[in-house]
């Protein structure tokens, strides 16, 4: 089993992520840690805590970061995950809390207990693992790998027409974290894009007629409105959080070559990731993805 730390800023795609992890075998999920993002940290943090009930597992959650490294909180994307982060689809006060201990001292630790043994899987804002690195870096040498949800290398992006909305958030966080060493797999929108879930999964879902596949076709049914607002007629929408839970299960479904990537911090490029064949330190980033392949295994196990 791979020791694995999610970090998570729960909106809808977290969710699907979380399940996903939770429900693989191959996947030690040691503890979940939150960020701003998708919502405030109080939601995300209470959206986590509610999923990983819904799923009857055990796992401690670690509250995080409520803002990025140095600048404004962008708004919520309330339009894409609904107000409440989960498409407004009620759900059980979660019993469990928040443990004492930061997300940023957590992964700290475990990191430091166990080197070379921890996969740390961010799919939010990297505001966290910057925060990490920046109190104790002597634990970049140490992580086993980082898999990151985000950036958009070779293809537009989702929030502006160069940046993926992770990375957007906190650039500055992000240009920390890529220039830092770590050995980081980047799956971006350049493999997300291209994992639809269609809406006759969600339809299989609600016809199975439990309290959670009703949840999930409902929430993820939001989830695809939205796109269906951005792209009409695209028939569902991309799993981008639970690709990164994918490629830490296999490292087969996707295709990676290895980049130097800059974050742009300032003007109208803000969070753009830039790759390079040239400068160090290189990180591996996705290019391709067995899309068909993915699927079907993520659907196999997320009910």
């Amino acid at each position: 089993m791979k020791r694995v730390i999610l970090d998570v800023d729960t909106g809808i795609d977290d969710a699907l992520a979380i399940t996903y992890a939770l429900q693989s075998p191959e996947l030690d999920v040691i503890g979940l840690t939150t960020c701003f993002g998708n919502n405030t940290i109080e939601k995300t943090t209470r959206n986590t805590l509610a999923i990983v009930e819904m799923a009857g597992k055990s796992v401690p959650v670690y509250k995080g970061a409520d803002k990025p490294l140095k600048r404004e909180t962008r708004d919520i994307p309330t339009h894409v995950h609904g107000e409440d982060g989960l498409g407004d689809c009620p759900t059980n006060e979660p019993l469990g809390k928040a443990e004492d201990e930061n997300a940023v001292d957590f992964i700290i630790r475990q990191v430091k207990q166990r080197p070379n043994d921890i996969t740390l899987i961010p799919v939010g804002p990297l505001t966290n693992l910057a925060k990490a690195i920046l109190k104790a870096p002597e634990i970049i040498p140490l992580f086993k790998e980082v898999i990151i949800m985000g950036g958009a290398v070779f293809v537009p992006g989702n929030v502006t027409p160069y940046s993926e909305a992770n990375i957007y958030t906190d650039p500055e966080a992000a240009a920390l974290v890529f220039a830092s060493g770590l050995p980081i797999t980047v799956v971006g929108l350049d493999v997300t894009m291209k994992t639809l879930l269609p809406e006759a999964v969600v339809a299989d879902w609600r016809a199975r007629g439990t309290e959670k596949a009703r949840f999930f076709a409902d929430m993820t049914g939001f989830y695809m409105n939205a796109y269906e607002t951005f792209q009409p007629g695209i028939g569902g929408c991309a799993l981008h959080d639970p690709l990164a839970v994918g490629v830490a299960i296999d490292p087969d479904f996707v295709k990676r070559e290895a980049w130097h990537i800059e974050v742009i911090v300032e003007g109208d490029e803000t969070g753009r990731t830039v790759a390079s064949s040239v400068g160090e330190p290189k990180v591996f980033v996705c290019t391709d993805v067995q899309a068909e392949a993915f699927l079907h295994h993520f659907v196999g196990r997320v009910l």
